[in-house]
């Protein structure tokens, strides 16, 4: 019966997709001419139609799924007329096989499947056999090329059934991966930093640093870098030159007066109850102290934030407005009326009222009013200073003739500071090449750019003068963890011979069941990894960019097999390996049957087919 229920449904998917197609969109494609396949598998034909109503399909899949329609030159480039092509060659040599096999069903199964299908019944639920015949014609089909494709398909799903079914991996797999990952460990750890030291670290003289260099030089490279000259007008830089008149600035106070002048407020909290005389009893409560705001919101199964009515003046509060005003800050009013009914009001805060004269916000007035011109003055003359550098100016030109202020930067990926704080320089930096002619670039926040390269140095070995600084650093975190290895050295071998580490005057950490994946900050790169590498009781050292830790493995907990949450991740992954072990079957018999059947295909009726999309 679930073979009879697989089947049933395949059909029905085949009879949709193609009723889709040909009622949406097959029409797109029109052949002429005499080609009637695009090819062979075996003794199966590929018919052109069949290709088409495929790619087709794909792409109203994918329109569907973008919510734009994709043209068939993007699709190309995805690759899915080859992945369609492929697909259909599998399922032709498959069905070449199942000949092979005389695998098929009989004329009264196919009949039953057909009758199955809801798209052919009629209203009282019967087989509509003239909604048959219309259906197939709509998807230009005739009623042998598609029972056909039904029989074809149904002996595909009965193969891969036979292939696919009693796939199964080894129990003793995923449960040897679960009994992995559940393990835990519990150990103790020390960490030795520079202030483990007993003397503090002295400074290197530059004789010591050179050395340091020169016994490491084949690790300080200087990163590759492009050599980069750019024009930039930020329009901060013009700023001060945006003339305002005192109307356009009255103007714009006007509009933002609901910012500088606002009436008296207060921060209200507001509990409305279903009728007066609750309300009144909850009032009432409060007043002899019987109970709280706070407990009175709990009770209707609310929070405070559901209460919260923010800032609100007096027209906010309607009739409740004069005794919520007149109460004091932290007390309840009320019960007032309200739209929704009684309700009890707690001041919070009390808002004064402020009134902003224009004399007092012109300044901020001013400088919101001019960025904002600036910006457009910039984006005005961008076309501008476009049209010059396109005429031949250079950047050194256009600095001399315009506001744009003239720059050097050796930009390497790393590089954040001034323009290369953009992401849009760091775009055109990265992917400028030399020859490329200097065009003007917009920034996120209004200003504009030019750049040229003027030379990319690769990746290369620094000198000592490139590199001071980082020698400096690497070479104290060298000097440190030196110092700290032969701490660590001391303290093992006094841990080893039985001396405590807190005996030591060590401050240690205890971590009690840590699984793979634990994180312990200040820990060098790979420390869990190691810790479940160690045996019970044994000590190891570790060293990280400027500290060393001590760590002694103290307990292992094996999995529990018996654990519920393991049983399910067990259960789990056996049901994935066994797909991708049925799946994998699957493509190594799909690969051999094309291989045995041969393929024969012709490239140019199926260039005949995508032409037709475009």
């Amino acid at each position: 019966m679930a073979k009879k229920s697989s089947v049933g449904k395949t059909a029905m998917w085949i009879l949709m997709a193609l009723l889709f197609l040909g009622l949406g969109g097959f029409g797109a494609v029109n052949l002429s001419g005499n080609i009637r396949t695009i090819g062979s598998v075996g003794d199966k034909p590929i018919a052109v139609d069949t290709y088409a109503r495929q790619v087709q399909q794909e792409l109203n899949a994918i329109s569907r799924q973008t919510g734009s329609n994709m043209s068939f030159a993007q699709a190309q480039q995805l690759g899915l007329d080859r992945a369609v092509l492929q697909r259909l060659l599998r399922d032709r040599a498959l069905d070449h096989e199942t000949t092979l096999m005389g695998l098929s069903i009989g004329d009264e199964v196919l009949r039953e499947r057909i009758l199955e299908i809801p798209a052919f019944q009629g209203v009282d639920g019967s087989f509509d056999r003239e909604g048959y015949a219309q259906s197939l014609r709509s998807a230009g089909l005739n009623e042998a090329d598609f029972e056909t494709s039904l029989r074809e398909e149904t002996a595909r799903q009965l193969l891969q059934g036979a292939i696919l079914s009693g796939v199964e991996m080894p129990a003793a797999y995923a449960e040897t991966l679960v009994s992995y990952i559940s393990e835990k460990r519990d150990f103790t750890w020390v960490l030795l930093d520079e202030t483990s030291l007993e003397t503090p670290l002295e400074e290197p003289d530059a004789e010591t640093l050179r050395a340091y260099f020169d016994a490491n030089a084949e690790s300080f490279v200087l990163p590759a870098t492009k050599k980069i000259t750019y024009a930039w007008l930020n329009p901060t830089d013009i700023i001060d030159e945006v003339e305002l008149p005192e109307a356009d600035l009255r103007a714009e106070y006007e509009s933002r007066a609901e910012q500088y002048i606002q009436p008296e407020r207060r921060l209200v909290e507001r509990l409305v109850f279903a009728d007066q005389e609750t309300a009144d009893q909850a009032a009432a409560a409060l007043e002899v102290g019987g109970t709280t705001f706070e407990a009175l919101v709990e009770e209707r199964d609310l929070q405070l934030s559901d209460v919260d009515m923010g800032d609100v003046d007096l027209a906010d509060l309607g009739a409740a407005g004069e005794a919520v005003f007149a109460a004091e800050v932290g007390t309840v009013a009320g019960p007032a009326p309200t739209g929704l009914g009684p309700a009890l009001f707690r001041v919070n805060a009390v808002l004064p009222a402020q009134n902003i004269s224009f004399e007092q916000a012109e300044p901020e007035l001013r400088d919101a009013l001019a960025a904002d011109r600036a910006v457009r003055i910039v984006e005005a003359q961008a076309e501008d200073f476009d049209d010059r550098l396109a005429g031949g100016a250079t950047l050194e030109e256009l600095a001399e003739q315009t506001d744009m202020v003239l720059g050097q930067i050796d930009w390497t990926v790393d590089s954040s500071d001034d323009l290369a704080a953009y992401e849009g320089f760091r775009e055109a930096a990265a992917t400028v090449a030399e020859g490329d002619f200097p065009k003007i670039d917009q920034l996120g926040d209004g200003g504009i750019f030019a750049l040229r390269l003027d030379e990319a140095l690769p990746e290369r070995p620094a000198t000592f003068e490139d590199a001071t600084e980082e020698v400096a650093e690497r070479w104290r975190a060298d000097a440190i963890v030196q110092q700290l290895r032969a701490i660590a050295d001391t303290a093992k071998t006094e841990a080893e011979a039985g001396a405590t580490w807190p005996e030591q005057g060590l401050t240690q950490r205890e971590e009690k069941t840590q699984t793979r994946n634990a994180f312990l900050p200040a820990t060098p790169a790979g420390f869990t990894a190691e810790v479940f590498e160690m045996a019970v009781g044994e000590i190891r050292i570790m060293e990280g960019s400027d500290t060393v830790v001590l760590v002694r493995l103290d307990a292992i907990t094996p999995a529990d097999k018996d654990n519920t949450e393991a049983q399910a991740l067990v259960a789990t992954l056996r049901e994935q390996q066994n797909e991708a072990l049925a799946r994998g079957l699957f493509d190594i018999f799909s690969e051999d049957t094309l291989l045995r059947a041969g393929q024969n295909i012709d490239p140019r009726a199926v260039n005949a087919v995508n032409v037709s999309f475009q």
